[in-house]
């Protein structure tokens, strides 16, 4: 009998880690817009515009911060393990530029390798006026009001 209660108690512990490994599997997540080569190869330098540019390949992810004259087509597969930092499989993106006329000057393709890492700045700006905690925000207006006459 108890040579049986332990095969039991062994089988409930495999399945359980079995379960317990299952939910551990990565899942892989595509963000972004995924261009088609074929239709990224229509598009040709010197013969078209932002409108069939549009047309073609749909409206871009961004358009350029300072000027309008580029355009990112960003696409982004990634996989995550539970609560870990995702991991990037693969990233493009497609800088379409424009001349001054609106006619695309040329097509660019970056990918993971072309990334750079920023480091964000820990600085903080000063405030005018004097620092004061939560607790004297609250209790700084007690008998601070006048009865109105």
């Amino acid at each position: 009998m108890a040579h049986v209660v332990k095969s039991m108690a062994r089988l409930a512990c495999g399945l359980g880690l079995a379960v317990w490994l299952a939910g551990c599997t990565g899942t892989v997540s595509q963000r972004g817009n995924l261009l088609d080569p074929d239709r990224l190869q229509d598009i040709e330098p010197g013969r078209h515009d932002r409108q069939q540019v549009a047309e073609i390949l749909g409206s871009p992810s961004t358009i350029g911060t300072f000027t309008d004259k580029k355009w990112y087509y960003i696409s982004r597969r990634t996989s995550r393990l539970a609560f870990l930092e995702p991991e990037i499989l693969d990233q493009r993106v497609i800088v379409i530029i424009f001349d001054d006329s609106g006619v695309v000057e040329s097509v660019r393709e970056m990918n993971v390798e072309d990334r750079r890492e920023i480091e964000l700045v820990g600085r903080t700006t000063p405030t005018a006026g004097q620092g004061i905690t939560v607790v004297q925000q609250l209790l700084g207006n007690i008998g601070r009001f006048n009865k109105q006459q």
